[in-house]
């Protein structure tokens, strides 16, 4: 029987197509690119729900953002990262999770998601909090905006087996949902503005999501899903408002 630790499990706890796949995947940016390649796991009806381990992802080929985070974990814990995730709480209770790791002192992030501007950043944030506010922007759409993050070490599930499991990990996600988040704050008046440049652009193009916001230098390789060009998603909203002043 496998071992279960808090520490990272032994190579050989994993299968050869594990240790290879962990063995292609060396750096966030390597990780951030598989997943960039992966289906997002919608879970649609009649399917229920799913929180796979690493297991199950790299054996179905699909992720949403909290088995994406937790592939990251794992694959980049066995190269020396320890496994961190920072959790969103937003206003419409659509949460997201990403994982968060430090290089040269500076943070950054590995993450999946069906919206554009909730996947990775590069390393050059110098907090977790300014690495979290550079989500706030592409929160923002209909009904969601943010309101509270936190950064965890999922080791604090001790034996728990969250790395390899073959059943669903929800105690992995009821830590996230317990865990007290710091709070993120922004006037009303900004999340309005950019709700209803939200809103304009999804009118004009209902079969895209925007991705001109500001920062966007600081993010990581998009999906190719989000990477085609369009004279719209050249201005930011805050370019928007100041021309329409």
């Amino acid at each position: 029987m496998r071992q279960r630790s808090v520490e990272a499990p032994p190579p050989s706890a994993f299968t050869p197509a594990e240790r290879r796949l962990i063995a292609r995947l060396r750096t966030p940016s390597a990780v951030q690119r598989f997943l960039n390649r992966l289906p997002y796991n919608t879970e649609p009806p009649p399917a229920r729900a799913t929180l796979r381990s690493f297991r199950g992802v790299a054996r179905l080929r699909t992720a949403h953002c909290l088995e994406a985070a937790i592939t990251a974990a794992v694959v980049l814990e066995q190269h020396g990262y320890p496994p961190l995730v920072l959790s969103f709480e937003s206003v419409d209770e659509l949460d997201h999770v990403i994982f968060v790791y430090r290089k040269n002192g500076r943070w950054g992030s590995v993450a999946r998601s069906r919206d554009p501007g909730l996947h990775g950043r590069k390393p050059v944030f110098a907090t977790p909090r300014a690495l979290a506010f550079s989500y706030v922007d592409p929160y923002v759409d209909h009904t969601g905006h943010l309101t509270g993050y936190v950064v965890v070490d999922l080791r604090r599930l001790g034996d728990y087996d969250w790395r390899l499991a073959d059943t669903n990990v929800w105690k992995l996600e009821r830590l996230l949902l317990d865990e007290p988040h710091r709070p993120i704050r922004s006037s009303d008046s900004r999340i309005t503005r950019l709700r209803e440049w939200y809103k304009a652009f999804r009118r004009k193009f209902p079969d895209r999501k925007p991705v001109a916001y500001k920062g966007r230098e600081r993010w990581t390789e998009l999906p190719r899903e989000f990477r085609r060009a369009h004279p719209e998603n050249r201005r930011s909203p805050q370019r928007t408002q100041r021309a329409q002043r």
